[in-house]
């Protein structure tokens, strides 16, 4: 099963790279299954401030994952956008993967990544802590400033602007490894249905945090409107999880 690339054929080299990197790791280490998104989601086009935005989501399921979602996304010839999560069913207690790529004209100017935990005292489960630790070291030149809802981030979040293309690889490399050992876990990890009700609230409170994002919010109310931008960012972009039945 592979992703449609006709939107990633015409983006940033950088953003190209890496979606293909999430589609084959997905691919090769989890058991995928077709999501369903509303008819009038999957692709959309509009227009801001007379340039063109086209959106392209792809979404899949797993038994550990109730949504893996991959969104690129183009504004004319001047801005394209990354955007990934992994959802956890709720009774899997595994970490929040995201990662987010913004390039303009001049290359990345955003690249942000994390696993970031969903346990009620926000730290992550001791077998991601220590998998994360044993990775190399990878220095960059200019870390970002976390925003004010940025609580839900783990201390192995990278929020950087990289520095030319040596950097962005770099990124790419880190994520590719924060993907893998992800995938890797979340097969091995058995479910555990007690903690159903954290896993729950957790996750819908770094919905709750990452729709404070004013930025994709004021982008999407330009192009679409305030009532499409709100069914989006909570339908498509960040939905809340739901409690085994």
């Amino acid at each position: 099963m592979t992703l449609a690339t006709s939107l990633r054929d015409e983006q940033n080299p950088t953003i190209r790279q890496l979606a293909d990197r999430i589609d084959a790791i997905w691919t090769e280490s989890l058991d995928l299954t077709p999501y369903f998104l509303p008819d009038d989601l999957g692709y959309v086009e509009g227009r801001i401030e007379g340039e063109r935005l086209v959106i392209e989501n792809k979404c899949y399921q797993t038994p550990q994952f109730r949504k893996l979602h991959l969104e690129l996304a183009k504004i004319g010839n001047g801005l394209d956008i990354l955007h990934c999560v992994m959802f956890p069913r709720s009774d899997y207690a595994l970490p929040m993967f995201g990662v987010d790529l913004v390039a303009g004209r001049a290359g990345i100017s955003m690249a942000i990544a994390d696993l970031s935990p969903i346990s009620g005292d926000r730290t992550l489960p001791l077998s991601y802590s220590e998998a994360l630790e044993a990775l190399p070291q990878s220095e960059f030149k200019k870390v970002r400033t976390f925003p004010t809802w940025g609580d839900i981030f783990s201390p192995h979040c990278l929020f950087i602007h990289p520095e030319g293309a040596e950097e962005e690889l770099r990124f790419v490399t880190r994520v590719t490894q924060y993907l893998q050992l992800h995938c890797q876990l979340a097969v091995d990890t058995p479910p555990t249905p007690e903690r159903s009700d954290e896993i729950v609230a957790a996750q819908s409170y770094y919905c709750t945090r990452q729709q404070e994002n004013d930025k994709t919010r004021r982008v999407l109310e330009k192009a679409f409107g305030t009532a499409w931008a709100d069914r989006y960012m909570t339908t498509v972009l960040f939905d809340m999880a739901n409690p085994l039945p």
